[in-house]
């Protein structure tokens, strides 16, 4: 995973970076201009134009877009997708607009975007360094104000121009909405081939909108149920090699992976504890099913619950002090909450149906889950099991897993009758729903936290 060099945000300059920033007002400060959007109602529309970011030299580089100019046109659409997809937005790209000068970047002819009704507008550049690099500049306006909200500017890669456009679109979120970034991450997730009945199943990774996928597994075992690790460095997922179970830990810098556990007896559903240091995971021993936790470095294991029936799952709160699980125990799937030593066990899903698959949010309010009731559909709840809504009406909608900020909800779908099966996702308003580009089946999502 190649980092970002350097970055630049209004009010933090780096001095390296800062030498090569244009020269730009100073930016705005005070309160988030529209307010907060952690409550789950609908948002007005903000007309928001994304102009091709302007290059000083149109000149040849090794990213994937091509040169300066075309990679300023391939950054605006990046941002454009980013923004329109997350719902709260409506944002016009580059295909639609005149492309600025760079002068007009840092002082954009307010009038004439006034007059094209826009609310907001992101200007921003791209430049070609003397060592391969480029430097990216992303500008936030107030069109009505004539002023500017928020800059940045990011000194990266050829590779990596996508990441630099993901943080732009974060920059831009974050300051117009209040709610913390997600656009800069990466999904890890379960690549699915051949015919329904013998399925290929390999560990892969994705950037936030699909782009830039990789398989990380020959797919000679079968790769399951896949979690990054807080620090982004490390992958747990299970997999089963000559019908035994088997809990591996891939190490995204180097490539390789080490065996945390393995046994004769069914395991499921690896996860990580907040701080990285052991792995939750679910184990069936003589027809029951309990949760184990394990060091990440291995070693013996303990087992946190003792009922007969199956406990299966396991979600820490982001303060590690809880752990979230689905259980029968009281005949049918229902989902119960221990503290994170396995004292307190208690139930807390008491609606219509059946509930598994719990995921606690990064912000800690709420719950999400596979709600079964006939079909199978993607719910939320209060961590203490009130206010349940579904937000997906597919068929076969299971598996959530939450977005950096807890705000959208990835999950597979799988399709009546086919068993093919894709990955989407889903806001808190239950409105706004995708489906994510892959280029084969996919399951298991797991989405990481933003990119350090």
């Amino acid at each position: 995973m190649k980092p970002i060099i350097a970055m630049l945000l209004a009010g933090l300059a780096m001095p390296a970076l800062a030498q090569n920033a244009p020269t730009t007002p100073p930016p705005a400060s005070g309160e988030v201009l529209t307010g907060t959007v952690t409550d789950d109602s609908a948002w007005a529309d903000l007309g928001i134009a994304i102009p091709a970011f302007p290059t000083n030299a149109d000149v040849a580089t090794q990213a994937s877009a091509g040169g300066t100019a075309a990679t300023g046109r391939a950054l605006a659409q990046v941002i454009t997708d980013d923004l329109k997809n997350n719902g709260l937005f409506k944002p016009t790209g580059p295909s639609s607009l005149p492309t600025p000068s760079m002068t007009e970047v840092a002082a954009p002819a307010f009038a004439t975007w006034q007059g094209k009704g826009a609310e907001m507008l992101v200007h921003g550049f791209v430049r070609a360094n003397g060592d391969g690099n480029l430097t990216i500049g992303c500008y936030l306006y107030d069109v009505a104000l004539s002023q500017q909200l928020v800059k940045g500017a990011w000194v990266v890669g050829p590779g990596e121009w996508r990441r630099a456009a993901h943080k732009c679109s974060d920059l831009v979120y974050s300051r117009l909405s209040g709610e913390s970034p997600f656009f800069d991450s990466r999904i890890a997730y379960i690549a699915e081939t051949g015919p329904k009945n013998r399925r290929k199943k390999q560990l892969a990774v994705m950037d936030s909108d699909g782009a830039n996928p990789r398989f990380l597994t020959s797919g000679q075992a079968i790769a399951l149920t896949p979690r990054y690790s807080p620090d982004y460095k490390q992958i747990v997922y299970l997999s089963y090699l000559n019908g035994n179970p088997r809990i591996y830990i891939y190490d995204t810098e180097r490539g390789t992976q080490k065996l945390v556990t393995q046994s004769t007896n069914p395991t499921f559903a690896p996860r990580w504890s907040p701080d990285g240091k052991s792995i939750l995971y679910s184990m069936a021993v003589g027809g029951n099913t309990d949760i184990y936790r394990i060091s990440a470095a291995g070693g013996e294991s303990k087992r946190l619950t003792d009922n007969p029936g199956i406990d299966v799952g396991g979600s820490y709160s982001p303060d590690g002090s809880k752990i979230v699980f689905e259980s029968d125990r009281s005949g049918g799937q229902q989902i119960y909450v221990m503290n994170a030593d396995g004292s307190d066990q208690k139930r807390i899903s008491f609606f219509g149906g059946r509930a598994a698959t719990p995921e606690w949010s990064p912000r800690g309010d709420q719950i999400a889950f596979t709600h079964i009731a006939g079909d199978f559909h993607i719910g939320v709840m209060s961590t203490g099991g009130g206010g349940m809504r579904t937000l997906t009406g597919g068929w076969q909608d299971e598996a959530p897993t939450w977005a950096p900020n807890g705000r959208v909800i990835q999950f597979f779908r799988t399709e009546k009758g086919t068993g093919r099966s894709a990955l989407w996702q889903v806001d808190l308003t239950g409105r706004n729903e995708r489906r994510l580009p892959t280029p084969v089946d996919a399951s298991d999502p797991a989405w990481g936290p933003v990119l350090p």
